[in-house]
């Protein structure tokens, strides 16, 4: 199947500073690709890049098999920007409704069934707006009219914690309905248990792109055993992927890097009353990238 987003080389500069830099990733058709980095990363200027808004100094990129440039393309896509700029006198639902009409329609019921879901109030003016109310209007202009592809920039900004989750509901039905979404963030939490892959990208660089299943298999995990009597040290000892192992009496704390599996064969050959294992979530392991990737920096410098 062809990928809907292919970039090559993708560089982007804004006169001499660099937003972007040697650009290549591939985004397959029916997942959810969370693209993850701090502000100025360099996030948005890829977002921005891939609807055509600006263009490229340098490289290739293809969406949804074609050019950006073309309106047919730029029609199958919804896209949330980061930052929202809903003005003026008319209420919320007479923006959605034109946006729809400019759009060639969207199906009857489509924005008052978003607006349910969110717990939006459609009835406010637009300049009248809170900013999280903001925030509900445009993920109900993006995802209206069922897009082919969702490009989504620091979706959950403004949201109280039950509408980030109803959201999150969004993208995983739209992911089963066949679509598309890349998610722009550098809150890690609000696409861990939705994306099935990420990107990490950092200075203009993308870091790494791995499964989110890769990546918690590679993580760290701080283990602590009880047994129901004393165990001997040399049982766990030199065990592959365990370090900082402390065996005091009945108890055995240690830091596993990658799968358990060597420490729970030898945990098995005594009686476990108790096991604690506290599981990192991304923000540990995209610190650990950057960490790595500015001591490989400075290493190369």
């Amino acid at each position: 199947m062809t990928a809907v987003v292919e970039t090559e080389g993708l560089t982007k500069y804004y006169g001499r500073r660099r937003g972007l830099d040697d650009l290549t990733m591939e985004i397959r058709p029916g997942e959810v690709f969370g693209y993850l980095g701090p502000n100025g990363a360099g996030k948005t200027t890829t977002i921005r890049l891939l609807l055509d808004v600006i263009r490229p100094s340098r490289g290739t990129l293809r969406v949804l098999g074609g050019d950006p440039r073309d309106p047919r393309v730029r029609a199958r896509i919804g896209y949330l920007p980061g930052e929202l700029a809903l003005e003026g006198r008319e209420k919320a639902r007479d923006y959605l409704e034109f946006l729809a009409g400019v759009r060639g329609g969207v199906a009857p019921g489509r924005i008052e069934a978003l607006a349910e879901r969110l717990e939006a109030d459609l009835s406010v003016r637009m300049g009248k707006l809170s900013k999280g109310n903001k925030q509900k209007v445009g993920l109900i202009q993006a995802f209206m009219h069922d897009p082919e592809f969702l490009i989504l920039d620091e979706p959950t900004s403004g949201l109280d914690p039950l509408v980030q989750q109803e959201f999150l509901s969004m993208v995983r039905d739209a992911r089963a309905g066949g679509a598309t979404v890349l998610m722009s963030s550098h809150v890690l939490a609000e696409v861990e248990h939705v994306s099935d892959r990420v990107g990490i990208v950092r200075g203009g660089r993308l870091v790494a792109v791995e499964d989110v299943a890769a990546l918690r298999e590679k993580a760290v995990r701080r283990v602590e055993l009880h047994f129901d009597a004393p165990v001997p040290a040399e049982a766990f000892a030199d065990l592959p992927g365990v370090r900082d192992l402390k065996v005091e009496g009945a108890s055995v704390r240690c830091t596993i890097d990658g799968r358990p599996d060597a420490l729970i064969k030898a945990a098995a050959r005594f009686t476990v009353v108790h096991m604690v294992s506290a599981e990192p979530d991304l923000e540990e392991i995209f610190l650990t990238y950057y960490s790595e990737e500015m001591h490989h920096a400075h290493a190369g410098a």
